[in-house]
C-alpha cells in the first residue's frame, strides 16, 4: 500500500478429496489467476501438483491482496505440502510465473524487500530480471532464478524429475539490459540567449528547492528554463535515491531498476493528463502519478492553465506536506511527493499580450477565465513568480556568453551545504522546509532587512503565507550571495519575485 508493506505468510494442505485447487485470503482477478499459472508451471517443470483437494491460504485473510507476483510462493508451498520440496524457512519468494515455468519480473520488488528486511526477513528467491534491484537494498541476500525448475532443485527437488526451459532468443527489440537510467543528461543552460533574471530565478529555485512560475508570450524561453532546471539540481544522497528508486520500481517504467537513481527526476505530462495519471490513483489500490514520481526532483507543468482545475487545486496539498494521501475503497496508500513545481503560463489564450499587448484579440473575459484554473490558493504556494519577456536581437545574437549548467550547479551545491550545515540541527534539509515558527523566531532577519515587506503585509498584498515564503526565498538569496543572514536587498530580491507574478 503505497511504499509501505506487509508480509503475507502462505500456507497449503493436501485433502483427501477430489482433486481441485482453492485460493483464499481475498485474491483479486489476477492473483485468482494464479490457480492456472501455478499448475501449468509446476506440471511443465517436472512437478506436477497433487491429484487431490489443494487448498492455499494467503494470510493475513483479512488484507486484500493483487497481482501476481504471489505465483512463486503458492507453487513452492503447494510443492512442499505435496512432500516434493523441503520446507524453506524464513524465505520470501517474490515473483510471476509463466506457463512454461519461466520466472517473470514484477514490478515493486524493491519497496517490497525494504519492507521484508524492516520486518526482519533477509533472504529473497526473486526472477533474474529483478536480482539487481532487489540486491539494491542493504542486508538483502538475493537470489536469481530464470525457472521453477531451479528453485525447486535449490529445495531438494530430484534433479531427474526436472524440466528446463529452453532459453528464447532475443527478438532484437527488446531494451539493453546494461542500459541504466541512472545518467539521465539534461539540456545545459548555456544553450539559453539572454534572460538574465529568469536564469537567476531558476539558480534561486534550485539552490532553495522553490516552486517557480513562469509567466510570459511564447518562445520567450520558459520551456528551456524549466527543461534544466534538473541539470543544476544537486545528486541525491543514499536515502533520497532508495526512495525515488522505490517509488519508480512501483510506477513500472517497463523495465526494472538496475541501480540507485542519483539523479533527480524531472517530469513533465501533458496538459491533457487526468487526476489520476499526475496526482496518483487507478482501479484497486492507487499508483503512484508524475506529482510522486518527482519526488525529489522537478514537475514541470508547461500550459499551467490549460490542465483541468482539479488536477491543479489536487497539487495543493503536497506542496504543504511533501506527501500524497490517496483513499480508496481497498485502503489507503501514501506516497512521498516532495517535489519542486514549475509552472509555465502565456500571458493570455492567444499568448500575444506582453508587452503593449496591442496584438492580441482577448477579451478581458477571456484572460480572466484562462487565469482562472490557477486558483489563489495554488499560486499562494508558489515561492517564485516570474515574468519572463521576449529576447531582444542584440542578447539572441550578440549577447555575452551565458553560463553553463556546471557552473551555476557548483553554487547551487554550496547553497545547499550552508543550508545543510545552518538546517540540520532544526530537521530541515533546504530553506523550502523550514516551517513558519522557526522563520518568525530564531531564523528571523534584523527588523531593518524587513521593513518592505513588513508594509506588503500590512497593506494586505501579502498572506501570511506569502510572507514565509518570501522569507525562505531571502535566505536562499542570501546563500547565493554568501551572506550570513539576509539582508534588505536579500529581503527587497525576494520581493521582488513575488510581486511579478502579482502584476503579470
Amino acid at each position: 500500500m503505497g511504499l509501505q508493506g506487509r508480509i503475507v505468510e502462505i500456507e497449503a494442505d493436501i485433502g483427501q478429496s477430489l482433486p481441485s485447487f482453492v485460493l483464499l485470503g481475498l485474491p483479486d482477478a489476477s492473483l485468482n489467476e494464479a490457480r492456472d499459472r501455478v499448475k501449468s508451471a509446476a506440471k511443465n517443470a517436472g512437478l506436477p501438483l497433487s491429484r487431490r483437494r489443494i487448498t492455499v491460504n494467503l494470510m493475513p485473510a483479512d488484507v486484500p491482496k493483487h497481482g501476481s507476483g504471489f505465483d512463486l510462493a503458492i507453487a513452492v508451498a503447494a510443492l512442499c505440502a505435496g512432500g516434493v520440496l523441503r520446507n524453506p524457512g524464513r524465505c520470501i519468494f517474490l515473483a510471476e510465473l509463466g506457463l512454461d515455468s519461466r520466472l517473470r519480473p514484477i514490478r515493486g520488488i524493491l519497496p517490497a524487500v525494504m519492507a521484508a528486511v524492516a520486518a526482519g526477513y533477509s533472504n529473497f528467491a526473486v526472477a533474474a530480471e529483478n536480482a539487481e534491484e532487489a540486491a539494491l537494498v542493504p542486508a538483502a541476500h538475493v537470489r536469481g532464478y530464470s525457472c521453477l525448475a531451479e528453485v525447486a532443485a535449490d529445495l531438494g527437488a530430484d534433479p531427474g524429475q526436472l524440466n528446463f526451459p529452453l532459453p528464447v532468443a532475443r527478438t532484437g527489440q527488446e531494451p539493453d539490459p546494461e542500459e541504466g537510467a541512472a545518467d539521465v543528461r539534461f539540456p545545459d543552460l548555456a544553450d539559453v540567449a539572454g534572460q538574465a533574471e529568469a536564469r537567476f530565478a531558476v539558480e534561486v529555485a534550485a539552490a532553495g528547492a522553490h516552486h517557480l512560475l513562469m509567466t510570459g508570450p511564447p518562445g520567450a524561453g520558459k520551456t528551456m528554463l524549466a527543461e534544466r532546471l534538473p541539470g543544476i539540481l544537486p545528486d541525491l544522497s543514499n536515502d533520497q535515491a532508495m526512495e525515488v528508486t522505490a517509488i519508480h520500481s512501483l510506477a513500472w517504467q517497463g523495465r526494472p531498476c538496475r541501480q540507485l537513481l542519483r539523479r533527480p527526476p524531472f517530469e513533465s505530462p501533458h496538459h491533457t493528463a487526468s487526476t489520476a495519471a499526475v496526482i496518483g490513483g487507478g482501479s484497486g489500490i492507487p499508483r503512484p502519478g508524475a506529482a510522486s514520481r518527482a519526488h525529489r526532483g522537478v514537475l514541470f507543468l508547461d500550459e499551467a492553465p490549460e490542465y483541468e482545475r482539479r488536477v491543479l487545486d489536487g497539487l495543493r496539498q503536497p506542496l504543504e506536506s511533501g506527501r500524497l494521501v490517496l483513499h480508496r475503497a481497498a485502503g489507503t496508500a501514501v506516497y512521498p511527493a516532495r517535489f519542486q513545481l514549475v509552472l509555465a503560463a502565456n500571458p493570455c489564450p492567444c499568448g500575444l499580450a506582453a508587452g503593449k499587448g496591442i496584438e492580441c484579440t482577448c477579451t478581458p473575459q477571456q484572460r480572466r477565465r484562462y487565469f482562472s484554473r490557477l486558483s489563489g490558493p495554488l499560486l499562494d504556494r508558489v515561492d517564485l513568480q516570474l515574468s519572463v519577456q521576449r529576447v531582444s536581437l542584440g542578447d539572441y545574437f550578440g549577447g555575452q556568453s551565458t553560463e553553463a549548467s556546471s557552473a551555476v550547479a557548483a553554487r547551487v551545491q554550496e547553497a545547499r551545504r550552508l543550508q545543510r550545515v545552518r538546517l540540520g540541527p532544526l530537521g530541515c534539509e533546504t530553506n523550502a522546509e523550514v516551517p513558519g515558527t522557526l522563520l518568525r523566531n530564531s531564523l528571523r532577519p534584523p527588523v531593518g532587512a524587513t521593513a518592505a515587506l513588513d508594509r506588503a503585509m500590512e497593506r494586505q498584498l501579502l498572506t501570511a503565507r506569502g510572507y514565509d515564503r518570501v522569507l525562505r526565498v531571502a535566505w536562499t538569496v542570501a546563500d547565493l550571495g554568501g551572506h550570513g543572514t539576509p539582508d534588505a536587498d536579500d529581503v527587497g530580491q525576494a520581493l521582488a519575485f513575488r510581486r511579478q507574478g502579482a502584476a503579470a
